[in-house]
C-alpha cells in the first residue's frame, strides 16, 4: 500500500518520491530536484528537475483551503477541471496551452509540461517587452476554444452536460464577489485606494446607482449564462509568452459562462500595462512611447481580430439550425462584444478599489502619478460599462480611450 493512496498536503520531499512513483518520466536512479514555485494563493506548484539531463515536469497540487491559511476552504475537484480543461482546449486549439501527462484523483495532483522557456506575459510587460503576435495568437485561441463550446456548435445535451461536470462554486464564488460586489459595494469592507482618490471614488464609484444597476445586472449574466466553457481568469499572470508564440495556463476558474468575461479581461490587463508604463517611465523615454503605441493597438486589434475570426469560424461550426439563420451571427456576436466592454469595465474597477491589486499600478511609485491614471482608468470603466451596447468594434473603443490615455 502506498502512502499516496489517500490525500495529504504534500510537501518538496514528498512530490520528489511522489513523482517517481507515479510517473516514468525520470530514471529510477536519477538524483532530482524540486522547488515550490507557485506565486498565487490557492495551489502548490512545483518543479522537478534531473539536473543531469535538465529534463523537468510540473506537478500543480490543490490544498483544502487557500495558501494563506485563511481559513477559507476550497474544493480541490479543481485541479481535475483543471486537467481536463486544458485536454480540450489543446485538441480545440493545439499548441496554445501546456500538455497534461496526468492527474491523480486521490493526491489532487495534476502533471503538466513545463513551460520554462517562457515568460509570464505580466513579468514581460512589466519590464516593456512587446509581443507583435500576441493580439493574433490569443484571439485564435478565444475563439477556437469558446465558439466550439457553445450551443451554437455543440448538440445540446452533450453541452449541458459539461456545464454540469464543470460547475465551480467555490471560485465562482470568489469572482461573483470580488468582480461585481465589491467593485461597486465595497460590501466585504475591504478595498483599498490611494488618499487622492477616496473621495471621487466614494461619490463616482460606490454612490453611483446607475454604475450600481448596470454592476448587478452584470453579475447576474456572469452567474446565469452559461454560454461557453470560459477559462475564468484570462489575464496577464495568466498567459506564457515568448517573441513567437503564446500559450494560456492556469484555468482554475474555468466553467461555463459569458465568453466575453475572456475577451474583456485580456483587454483590461493590457491597459493596465499601458498605464504601467506610462507611470514609471520618463516621458522622453523611447520605450514609453513605443510600448503606448504596442499596447493600444493591441486592444484594438484584440477586438478587430476577435470579431472577423469569430464570423469565420462561426460559419465553419455553427450546427444549430435556427443559428444559421442571416443575421443571427452578428447579433450573436454583438452580445459577446457588449460583454466584452463590461468585462473590461469591471475588471478596471475591481483591481483599483479592491484588495486584488495588480503589479502594474502597485508599482506605480508617484502616488499622484498613480492616482491620476488610476481616475483615468476608471472613467474608462464606467463608459465601457454604461455603453457597452454601443461599443462593439475597435472604432468605438478607440473613441473611448483616446479621450483618456
Amino acid at each position: 500500500m502506498s502512502r499516496f493512496d489517500q490525500y495529504f498536503l504534500m510537501e518538496e520531499k514528498d512530490i520528489l518520491e511522489y513523482v517517481q512513483e507515479k510517473y516514468d518520466f525520470f530514471p529510477k536512479d536519477a538524483q532530482l530536484t524540486c522547488k515550490e514555485i507557485g506565486d498565487g494563493n490557492l495551489n502548490y506548484v512545483f518543479r522537478i528537475t534531473d539536473p543531469a539531463t535538465g529534463k523537468s515536469v510540473i506537478l500543480k497540487h490543490s490544498g483544502v483551503e487557500t495558501r494563506a491559511r485563511s481559513g477559507r476552504k476550497v474544493d480541490v475537484d479543481r485541479n481535475r477541471i483543471e486537467a481536463e480543461i486544458l485536454q480540450r482546449q489543446d485538441a480545440l486549439a493545439p499548441g496554445f496551452v501546456p500538455k497534461i501527462y496526468g492527474y491523480d484523483p486521490v493526491m489532487c495532483c495534476c502533471a503538466m509540461e513545463d513551460l520554462k522557456d517562457y515568460t509570464i506575459l505580466r513579468t514581460a510587460l512589466l519590464n516593456y517587452q512587446t509581443f507583435p503576435k500576441f493580439a493574433d495568437q490569443i484571439t485564435s485561441y478565444m475563439v477556437n476554444i469558446l465558439l466550439p463550446t457553445t450551443d451554437v456548435a455543440m448538440d445540446h445535451k452533450e453541452k449541458k452536460a459539461l456545464v454540469k461536470s464543470y460547475i465551480n462554486p467555490d471560485l465562482c464564488s470568489i469572482t461573483e464577489q470580488l468582480v461585481y460586489d465589491d467593485a461597486v459595494g465595497n460590501f466585504a469592507g475591504k478595498n483599498y485606494v490611494v488618499d487622492a482618490l477616496t473621495e471621487y471614488v466614494d461619490r463616482e464609484i460606490y454612490q453611483d446607482k446607475a454604475l450600481r444597476l448596470e454592476a448587478a445586472k452584470l453579475k447576474f449574466d456572469f452567474m446565469e449564462h452559461a454560454q461557453a466553457l470560459i477559462h475564468g481568469d484570462l489575464h496577464s499572470g495568466s498567459i506564457f509568452v515568448t517573441d513567437t508564440d503564446t500559450k494560456a495556463f492556469d484555468p482554475e476558474f474555468a466553467f461555463y459562462g459569458p465568453m466575453g468575461y475572456d475577451v474583456g479581461n485580456v483587454i483590461a490587463h493590457t491597459l493596465f500595462s499601458l498605464v504601467h508604463a506610462e507611470g514609471t517611465l520618463e516621458q522622453d523615454d523611447p520605450r514609453r512611447s513605443a510600448f503606448r503605441a504596442w499596447a493600444l493597438d493591441t486592444v484594438y486589434q484584440v477586438v478587430e481580430l476577435f470579431r472577423k475570426k469569430f464570423i469565420e469560424k462561426y460559419e465553419q461550426v455553427a450546427a444549430d439550425k435556427l443559428a444559421r439563420t442571416e443575421g443571427f451571427c452578428e447579433y450573436y456576436l454583438n452580445g459577446v462584444m457588449a460583454d466584452t466592454a463590461a468585462t473590461t469595465g469591471m475588471e478596471l474597477i475591481r483591481r483599483i478599489v479592491g484588495v486584488a491589486k495588480v503589479k502594474d499600478i502597485t508599482l506605480i511609485e508617484d502616488e499622484a502619478r498613480r492616482a491620476e491614471l488610476e481616475k483615468k482608468l476608471l472613467i474608462i470603466a464606467k463608459q465601457l460599462i454604461l455603453n457597452r451596447a454601443s461599443t462593439l468594434t475597435a472604432a468605438d473603443w478607440k473613441s473611448i480611450l483616446e479621450g483618456q490615455l
